[in-house]
This record gives C-alpha cells, sequence and structure tokens, in this order.
C-alpha cells in the first residue's frame, strides 16, 4: 500500500493558467521525496491537492490516493478526505502560527483532530495530551520556549513549532511547502535536520519542497523535478547532474560555459580553476562531486 498514488493529476485556474498537467506518481511509507523546480512550476499546487485544500480538474481517471484511501477522484474530493486530513501534517513557508498564542497553545493545535470539539473549542486539552506537545517542542529543541509567544520568536524557531505541530498530530504524511524559503542558513539546516530524524526515527514518509538544491541533495534521496506542471524526473538524487540541473531551472550548462569560454579564448582551452581553500583542505565538496551526472532521466 502507497502511502501516497496520485493518477494523471491536473490542475488549472481560470481559463488557461494550467499550473499541473497530467502527473502521475506514487511514493512509499516511510520515503522523504524532495519536490524540485523552478517557481511555478506547480510544486506547492501538488502539495494542496495532496492534502486537499485544492481539488485537481474533473477528468476521467485522474484519483488521488492516501495509504489506500481514495481522497480525489476525477477532480471530486471524497468522503475519506476528511478523515484522512487527521493523518496528514502541512508546514508551510509562514509556519501559520497564532502570533499571540503561547508556543505550547499553537503545537495543541495538532491535537485537534483527536479530542472531541469542545475540548478543542475551549482549548482545554487534557494532561495527557499536553505531554504529548511538550515531548514533541523537546524533540526539536524548543520545550523551553513553550510559554513564550509564538510572535516573540524567530522565524527558524516557528517553523520548528510548525513541526512539533505536526509530530503532536501524529501525522503519518509530512508535507512541506518550502519550510526554509525564508530562513537563514543555520535555522534552514536545523529544520531540515527536524524533518530527517522524523523521517528516520518516526518512519513518517515526508515531502518538502525546496529551491535550495544543496539541502535536497543532503537530505532526501529521492527527488521529483517539475517543469512547467510537468514531472521530467523521478528517481534518486544521484541520477542528477549539473547540466540536467542547468536544465531545469533555465541556466546556461557547463558544456555550453567552456565552449563559450573556448570560443573567447580563440579555441584555447581555459586552464582550471583553482579549488577553494576548503576545497583544498577536504571540508566542502566540489558540485560534481555531489551531483554526478549518472543514467539521468531529464532531458539537458
Amino acid at each position: 500500500m502507497e502511502a501516497v498514488d496520485v493518477v494523471r493529476g491536473s490542475k488549472t485556474f481560470g481559463r488557461a493558467n494550467n499550473v499541473l498537467k497530467d502527473i502521475s506518481f506514487k511514493i512509499e511509507p516511510g520515503e522523504m521525496v524532495g519536490l524540485i523546480g523552478p517557481s511555478g512550476s506547480g510544486k506547492s499546487t501538488l502539495i494542496k491537492l495532496l492534502c486537499g485544500l485544492e481539488a485537481s480538474d474533473r477528468e476521467l481517471g485522474s484519483r488521488i490516493s492516501l495509504f489506500g484511501k481514495t481522497t480525489q477522484s476525477d477532480g471530486r474530493i471524497t468522503r475519506d478526505c476528511r478523515p484522512m486530513r487527521r493523518d496528514v501534517g502541512v508546514i508551510f513557508q509562514q509556519f501559520n502560527l497564532v502570533g499571540r498564542m503561547s508556543l505550547l497553545k499553537n503545537v495543541l493545535a495538532g491535537r485537534l483532530g483527536h479530542v472531541p470539539a469542545w475540548r478543542g473549542t475551549l482549548g482545554a486539552f487534557p494532561r495527557s495530551e499536553r505531554v504529548k506537545a511538550l515531548k514533541a517542542l523537546e524533540r526539536v529543541g524548543m520545550v523551553d520556549f513553550a510559554h513564550q509567544r509564538a510572535s516573540t520568536l524567530s522565524g527558524g524557531q516557528q517553523q520548528r513549532g510548525a513541526i512539533a505541530r505536526a509530530l503532536t498530530q501524529e501525522a503519518k504524511l509530512i508535507l512541506a511547502d518550502e519550510p526554509i524559503a525564508s530562513l537563514d542558513p543555520s535555522s534552514a539546516e536545523h529544520v531540515m535536520e527536524a524533518l530527517g530524524e522524523i523521517n528516520r526515527q518516526d518512519g513518517t514518509t515526508v515531502i518538502v519542497s525546496l529551491h535550495q538544491i544543496d539541502h535536497a541533495f543532503k537530505h532526501c534521496r529521492r527527488v521529483i523535478a517539475l517543469k512547467e506542471g510537468r514531472i521530467i524526473y523521478d528517481g534518486d538524487m544521484a541520477g542528477i547532474g549539473p547540466n540536467d540541473l542547468a536544465a531545469l531551472y533555465g541556466m546556461e550548462s557547463m558544456g555550453d560555459q567552456e565552449s563559450r569560454q573556448r570560443r573567447k579564448t580563440n579555441g584555447a582551452t581555459p586552464p582550471p580553476s583553482s579549488p577553494s581553500p576548503q576545497q583544498a583542505a577536504g571540508r566542502v565538496p566540489a558540485f560534481h562531486d555531489l551531483a554526478a551526472p549518472v543514467a539521468s532521466n531529464v532531458p539537458s
């Protein structure tokens, strides 16, 4: 039973803005998958389809299933979608914490699908639920800030609070929509390490959309690359090379750069660039070491 099964998923806004175009893929339980691609490629829209915030286009045969339950069929959200949302934690770029509430109360919102409605409305969570929330905050290194207003926390701290909320929810699937886009490098690494730890230790399926390719290489074994609403690569990170990334993001490939340089030097081969002190010391690998062009399926 797949954690995620998408068949012929498409999404159009308005009359002509076709954001996703007939995409299909499967994700097994326990995988950590990176969604990469340029802005406007459909990454955020895909996450909204998976969690049921948007319905796909009404096309015969289209389907989205999570853990064996069909949540969308032929472009219509099914009755199974609502109960499945309890098992899906969504982490947004802008954290979505209530600033005037304490971090602990924000994290307890992850238990709303597990307690009676009146308890959630009054905020009357039993002690056992509060213990779960505190343990989740401890796992992401934020338990000392439990009673602090969310608005007083830094961006990285708020995002770790959002991860703790998903932990408290006991989600089987975590969807993270560019969770580190607005964070500094140190905070971004803390957030990605927290997601990776949850994936490894709990077996939680994680799908994370990223603009930062280095984090995709470091934390995700599998990547799905989107361009203009279509999947152009789905496989191991080792299968993507620098020229493939250049094609994905519309940049000049390494081969084109070398050809242009040769023309400038009248056919003379330019000398190789000197490695940085960090690379010479072996502390920072060169890009081609991180992304060796091995049997890529991405058109270059």
